[in-house]
């Protein structure tokens, strides 16, 4: 079972390392970051890199494709779209975390689908022919969004007890300790404090980017 994380410039670290954690121990499983062109790529902050061993034209059959997103998505980018459309055909799985959706849905993939994506940017997944979704992860047959960065570890977490069993996705959450307990009450729209809110979305651009 071939798992692929697609990288790009300005990825959010904890959307592709969140799934990568959890579905890393699938039986038989390999993973693989992949990337237009193999190589050191850098994430959002600039402070963290890393490495995509295989380019897009070496990994042509994956099972399970992870799209992270990040604050500058290359919606826009044909190499992605077309990789996107070509390995879909062959997946059991094709998932996103985050803004990665809006990578799913440039490349027409969510045209018709249930799809989460971060709070600020359901309009552009929405634009996308997505029916969007506040829910935290969504299955539409084999496609799997996941909301905003936090959420790619449900995602992946729920996508491995689906593949190999409750156990073994149980024994995941054990060996993380994945026992959440937030020391504020303020990770969605719904229960952050109104000013807050409003200073994310003054203050959050688009995402969008070539």
């Amino acid at each position: 079972m071939q798992i692929a994380i697609l990288l790009f410039d300005d990825f959010t670290a904890l959307d592709a390392i969140g799934p990568y954690t959890m579905l890393g121990p699938l039986p038989g499983a390999e993973t693989v970051f992949v990337a237009e062109q193999a190589g050191p790529v850098h994430d959002d902050t600039g402070n963290l890199t890393l490495i995509a061993r295989k380019s897009l034209d070496e990994v042509t059959n994956p099972d399970i494709v992870v799209v992270p997103g990040g604050p500058h998505v290359p919606v826009d980018n044909k190499a992605i779209q077309n990789w996107l459309r070509q390995v879909d055909a062959g997946t059991t799985w094709t998932t996103s975390v985050c803004t990665g959706s809006l990578l799913l849905g440039a490349a027409g993939l969510l045209e018709g689908r249930r799809a989460t994506s971060h709070w600020l940017y359901m309009d552009q997944c929405a634009s996308y022919g997505a029916e969007t979704t506040g829910e935290r992860v969504v299955f539409d047959g084999k496609y799997v969004t996941a909301a905003g960065v936090s959420s790619g570890i449900d995602m992946g977490l729920t996508l491995a007890g689906k593949i190999a069993g409750d156990d073994h996705a149980r024994f995941v959450q054990l060996m993380t300790e994945y026992d959440p307990q937030p020391p504020y009450d303020a990770g969605s729209p719904d229960k952050a404090p109104a000013h807050l809110v409003e200073l994310m979305r003054s203050t959050m651009t688009s995402p969008a980017s070539s």
